[in-house]
């Protein structure tokens, strides 16, 4: 399944990092030789305006470097030989031949297209006659690997074109923008004391008891795979799901899982066969393509087979209500948390902002988020039966349109880090619940001063790690405040406890600021 117009094609001028990214995510295709060699690359240093070009055949051998004419030659020469061995070892390195297998089928990938559309902006091939397709370009790899393992020099010779042009500037602004997602949650972080730190943070209460189980479901056709973590003995009867990100697994949040089942909740955590780890595997294997748009519709549904199944004993948790559940998710699990506490979603903002390479609000998780395009229109699946959610790192300003917090089932906690790099805090929660109408429904933002999108994640840790506490307070307050979990005018804050801060990472509540800043 492709997007249209994700990757315009030009006569002369063709991305460079997305010809040699769509090169290295290929398959096999017969190997045919590209009408034109690359014979120069240009490096441009736009602050200095100053451009420097190696010739490739200089590259190959240091000795021909000495001989050049090239600028990087004459730089060579200026260094007694001391530059030109060093890039020429970097352009000579070899490629990893596990990258070669990737893209069997990924090349109409639309995640595939949207990290191409983003490094095409980094640099140019120039001098081809016409757009490159996906079967020329990965032909040019077979080219550069005919004679043995491909190196970046042997890829670069391959592509059709004459010429290479490396945009250092471009570089420097996509790094200084990723700087600035960050600016409004550490002005937020300044502005509020951090939660309090509990005197004693108890790792376990109730004993607790681990099960795998499998879940047949009629939306897939492989099981669903639930870890179960449960009170051994007098549990409170009430039901916690949590959905892990792309490319993860249960095993990075049973901590939060065990924090909670020793408080005496049931707590299922479901693996999402088309996004799991699993799954990366076998897309870096070559034997699957990346997560289709598809997993955006399914993923929800697995939460909701999942909190039938406690219902009508499809899974062995013995009495638990399933009626009123609380659904936590980090990254990728995150969106789906919203999605099944009732956010509608709409392609609306994915078609109007997924191709500007200058939106000042532009990250990494776009790349995941402008490839839901296709399944944007039919997302929307809440479930009534969640009666809250806390969603830690969502990917969200995309697929989300403004005013959904009124349609949410529960009241949402969103999580993020002030140095997450690739769900960054501003564009994907600040300033998505800036209007204030979140803290008028009762919906709640907490920055995490220094946390990441990774080290937020409990792995087994007892104690939850980072956001146990913050975790154990939250669904202890939702399942507390009955009907009072619902959105509404004046709400109060739903966290059960005020003692739910980190002493290494301070979590701060700015709800009571995004009206203000």
């Amino acid at each position: 399944m492709s997007i249209p117009g994700l990757c315009p094609r030009r006569r002369h001028t063709h991305g460079l990092l997305s010809v040699m990214a769509a090169a290295l995510l290929g398959g096999n295709l017969l190997a045919a030789g590209p009408a034109r060699a690359i014979d120069e690359v240009v490096i441009e240093f736009p602050l200095l305006d100053l451009n420097l070009i190696v010739r490739v055949a200089e590259l190959e051998d240091p000795a021909l470097l000495r001989q050049g004419s090239s600028d990087l030659a004459e730089l060579d020469r200026a260094s007694d030989g001391a530059l030109g061995p060093k890039l020429s070892e970097v352009f000579n390195q070899p490629v990893p031949l596990g990258l070669l297998n990737i893209a069997e089928g990924s090349a109409s990938s639309p995640l595939l297209e949207q990290a191409l559309l983003v490094l095409s902006s980094l640099g140019t091939v120039e001098g081809a006659d016409q757009g490159f397709t996906g079967a020329e370009l990965l032909e040019a790899l077979q080219a550069a690997s005919a004679n043995g393992q491909p190196t970046l020099l042997s890829l670069i010779k391959a592509i059709p074109g004459e010429r290479v042009r490396l945009n250092l500037g471009r570089i420097r602004e996509v790094s200084e923008q990723m700087l600035r997602q960050r600016r409004l949650s550490e002005k937020l972080i300044a502005a509020v004391p951090p939660a309090p730190v509990a005197a004693e943070v108890a790792t376990a209460v109730l004993p607790v008891t681990r099960t795998e189980q499998r879940l047949q479901v009629k939306h897939r056709p492989v099981p669903l795979d639930v870890v179960l973590l449960q009170p051994a003995e007098g549990g409170n009867g009430r039901l916690a799901v949590i959905s892990h990100g792309l490319w993860d697994e249960p095993l990075s949040f049973e901590g939060w899982g065990r924090r909670l089942a020793a408080a005496g909740y049931t707590v299922a955590l479901p693996r999402h066969p088309g996004s799991d780890q699993q799954q990366q595997r076998e897309v870096l294997n070559g034997k699957l393509p990346p997560p289709t748009p598809e997993e955006l519709v399914l993923r929800p549904k697995d939460i909701s087979a999942v909190i039938d199944a406690v219902g009508d004993g499809g899974l062995a948790t013995g009495r638990v209500d399933s009626e009123r559940v609380v659904v936590i998710g980090h990254s990728w699990g995150a969106t789906t948390a919203l999605q099944v506490a009732g956010a509608p979603t709409s392609d609306a903002l994915l078609r109007e902002r997924c191709n500007d390479l200058d939106d000042p609000y532009r990250n990494l998780s776009w790349t995941l988020q402008c490839s839901w395009l296709d399944a944007a229109g039919v997302g929307s699946l809440g479930d009534r039966r969640v009666i809250s959610a806390v969603a830690v790192s969502p990917p969200l300003l995309l697929l989300f349109p403004p005013g959904s917090g009124r349609q949410l089932n529960g009241r949402v906690l969103i999580v993020s880090g002030s140095r997450d790099w690739v769900v960054p805090p501003d564009p994907e929660a600040v300033v998505p619940l800036s209007s204030g109408e979140a803290l008028r429904l009762g919906h709640r933002l907490v920055l995490a001063q220094g946390g990441d999108h990774f080290n937020l994640r409990p792995v087994e840790s007892a104690d939850g790690g980072v956001l146990g506490s913050l975790m154990l307070a939250w669904t202890n307050g939702a399942f507390a405040a009955g009907v009072g979990a619902r959105p509404g005018e004046g709400t109060a804050p739903m966290f059960g406890t005020s003692d739910w801060g980190h002493a290494l990472i301070p979590l701060v509540d700015v709800s009571e600021r995004l009206q203000v800043e």
